[in-house]
């Protein structure tokens, strides 16, 4: 990675990209994509004294070959690209809503219209997931959308910014980007207890249990 500094862990890199944001005047709402994205988003809330929430997002894989990514949902009902088959969106939009009420256990949704969301993630490639919260923020009526990242591919990154305000600490060109956990030294999977205790504004590691 050549100079590139890599991030301690997924608080460390919500506190650069934090660093990086410029100033927010008005009503501030920071979303995390769930899972990786609600640890860097925490502090990015932290930092500007505003609100968490958490997106949760699903893939919608290839029946053949369900690594494949052919798009994704959103718990609001938003899939990207829109054709995608019912019979494949669907299950996974079910799935989408019950895992977001598990994380907030009982927490209740912020809502999204009027205000200033800050859509974050851990990292964006090929940004499937983000342009698919990025959307759910247009579709409820979001004033302002900033697209925050730590880390993301040049291709990805640009063609998302063009439609919002987009935010990143790296942004790398290929060859040299090939995962997001490259430019971690800890990019343990964050377990769904670390993300409910974030919204509850507590501490938590990003290490699944034991």
């Amino acid at each position: 990675m050549g100079r590139v500094r890599p991030f301690a862990d997924r608080a460390d890199a919500g506190r650069r990209l934090a660093a990086e944001l410029p100033a927010m005047a008005g009503d501030v709402l920071v979303l995390g994509l769930a899972r990786g994205g609600v640890p860097v988003a925490a502090e990015v809330a932290r930092s500007r004294g505003a609100p968490l929430d958490v997106l949760v997002v699903r893939k919608v894989g290839h029946p053949r070959q369900p690594e494949y990514a052919l798009g994704a949902v959103s718990e609001d009902g938003v899939a990207l690209p829109a054709e995608l088959p019912a019979e494949l969106v669907e299950p996974q939009m079910a799935h989408a809503r019950d895992q977001g009420i598990s994380l907030r256990a009982g927490r209740p949704r912020e809502p999204l219209s009027g205000r200033i969301v800050v859509v974050v993630d851990d990292g964006l490639a090929t940004g499937r997931s983000m342009a698919v919260g990025l959307e759910t923020a247009r579709r409820a009526a979001a004033a302002r959308i900033v697209m925050a990242v730590p880390v993301a591919s040049g291709p990805g990154f640009r063609t998302l910014a063009e439609g919002c305000e987009g935010h990143a600490e790296l942004v790398v060109e290929p060859p040299e980007f090939l995962a997001v956990g490259q430019f971690y030294d800890d990019f343990a999977q964050v377990s769904d207890e670390a993300v409910t205790s974030s919204l509850e504004g507590g501490e938590a590691s990003s290490s699944p249990p034991p």
